[in-house]
């Protein structure tokens, strides 16, 4: 094993321990996830890029939901089995992520966000590595989900032909904006910056939220027409028929 590459290890071992665990690697399991190109750096006329970030492992409770319930970050086996939770628990903080894993091909070290478990972090073998349906229970549990509103949390992602996917901020923000109102909440502010891609994150909670019948109709208000138009032709187009244009 000590000859072994990071990527072997995944392969030979990390990956056969999550599927064993019961996760589906085609629906549930993303590896070497892009995450962001890095900071960008400033030094007077110079413009630089810092380190861009992957993560090993997310896993995800259902598929199409985009739910990220687990970061899992490998090592090779000449570092220790917890020697990539630092990293591995910075990648969970910018994904929103409850459970963090690290391992080096021998088994893992699981650290519990949610604050829930009888321990934060414990060791477990190759054998034990928790199911998808434990980790939901244990993420319903954190989030305090009833059955109902674990219906509309859950409700898929609008996913095109072109392979379009949130980023994970936008996925961070879909996802709290659906949970708060999946529990009732009616009054929700959501501030993005310029250029974030505030619109498409909109078109995902709408249809969200109209797909789980959540909400029949909506107002989707713009200060000038050529925005509204913009939104119908690009990111609001899946809706097709189902708009009206008010003007006023």
């Amino acid at each position: 094993k000590k000859a072994l590459s990071e990527r072997d290890s995944c392969t030979k071992s990390i990956t056969p321990a999550i599927a064993k665990g019961g996760w589906d690697v085609q629906v549930q399991v993303r590896e070497n996830v892009h995450l962001t190109k890095g900071r960008v750096i400033v030094r007077g006329r110079l413009v630089t890029r810092g380190t861009a970030k992957f993560a090993d492992y997310v896993l995800y409770a259902k598929p199409n939901a985009n739910i990220p319930l687990a970061i899992v970050e490998a090592k090779d086996n000449n570092h220790g089995v917890g020697d990539g939770m630092q990293q591995g628990l910075g990648y969970a903080d910018m994904l929103d992520v409850p459970f963090v894993f690290s391992s080096n091909g021998d088994g893992f070290l699981l650290h519990d966000r949610t604050g829930h478990g009888a321990t934060v972090e414990r060791h477990l073998s190759l054998d034990e590595f928790p199911s998808p349906d434990e980790l939901w229970r244990r993420y319903c549990a954190w989030k305090t989900l009833t059955p109902a509103t674990e219906a509309i949390v859950t409700q898929g992602y609008y996913s095109d032909a072109g392979g379009k996917a949130p980023r994970y901020y936008q996925v961070n923000a879909v996802n709290r904006v659906i949970e708060a109102a999946a529990k009732g909440q009616n009054r929700i502010l959501l501030v993005m910056a310029t250029g974030t891609g505030k619109t498409y994150t909109a078109f995902q909670i709408i249809w969200r939220l109209w797909k789980a019948g959540v909400k029949k109709r909506i107002l989707f208000l713009a200060d000038r027409n050529i925005l509204v138009d913009q939104t119908k032709t690009n990111d609001f187009k899946p809706f097709a028929g189902a708009m009206t244009k008010i003007k006023i």
